[in-house]
């Protein structure tokens, strides 16, 4: 009896410091970014306001005249300096782009967050529409992985132009059960990004791109996403690329998929 209760507390602890350090293991801000004018000297540094009073650094360049820009909401790892050579290569497409750190990412304040992820893009969106004066018929979210839910949750408020989701997930929980089977997943999780449930109701042009070799996030669970998104929809697999593959960052067919959704949505760049 004395081992059972042993390991019953013994699971009630290991499940307690999941439960409170969770947003650790999902949100990895590491590192901070360089000088714009070292990685991406065409753009200018911005400040976002958020809804909740955050500032937070930006990059802003912009487009070409006539041209969509594209809403780059990151992955939960790293910092904005490392998708300068996406800016890059839609800067050359004549697209413009707003790269931007969430909150507790980079040098910004606060504590990442689902709902404070999603204030953060809403942010994003709003310096673009009101400070930047880009017209909403002309805006693009572009969502990488876990940014793939937040501007998905974007989206159903505000709906842009188009719509890009590089290896996109259905949920945060249907990902986490894939890695850790042998932990109550959906209990525990406290951040869910219900992505496909909320693609379903969004109807704007839509691009999903996946690598056939993602360890991350399985290429079914983008083709699942792709499968039920209610806008025209097209997919994109990168044969052999693996998540944070150079292909899923700036690869030409990323690139291109991109700019095909932008002529597709605004006058050719």
């Amino acid at each position: 009896m004395r081992s059972v209760l042993a390991l019953v507390a013994i699971v009630g602890v290991v499940l307690g410091v999941l439960w409170g350090f969770q947003r650790r293991l999902i949100y990895i801000p590491l590192g901070t970014p360089p000088p714009v004018d070292e990685v991406l000297p065409a753009a200018d540094a911005v400040v976002l306001t958020t809804a909740d009073g955050l500032e937070l650094d930006a990059w802003h360049l912009p487009a070409s005249a006539g041209a969509p820009t594209v809403l780059v909401a990151s992955g939960n790892a790293g910092h904005r300096g490392l998708r300068a050579p996406l800016a890059e290569a839609l800067g050359r497409a004549g697209l413009g782009v707003l790269l931007f750190d969430y909150r507790g990412f980079g040098d910004n304040p606060g504590t990442p967050s689902e709902d404070g992820l999603v204030r953060d893009a809403a942010a994003a969106r709003e310096f673009l529409v009101d400070d930047a004066g880009v017209e909403q018929e002309l805006l693009i979210y572009y969502g990488e992985s876990i940014g793939g839910g937040v501007v998905t949750a974007l989206s159903i408020s505000h709906p842009p132009a188009g719509l890009v989701l590089r290896s996109p997930f259905t949920d945060l929980a249907s990902v986490g059960r894939r890695h850790y089977p042998f932990l109550p997943v959906g209990t525990l999780l406290r951040d869910r990004y219900p992505l496909a449930e909320q693609i379903a109701e969004i109807t704007v042009p839509t691009v999903v791109v996946l690598g056939t070799r993602d360890g991350i996030v399985p290429p079914e669970e983008s083709r699942a996403v792709a499968r039920v998104a209610a806008g025209p929809t097209r997919t994109v697999e990168i044969e052999g690329a693996d998540h944070n593959d150079r292909a899923l960052l700036d690869g030409p067919e990323l690139v291109d998929a991109v700019v095909e959704l932008a002529e597709r949505v605004g006058k050719a760049p």
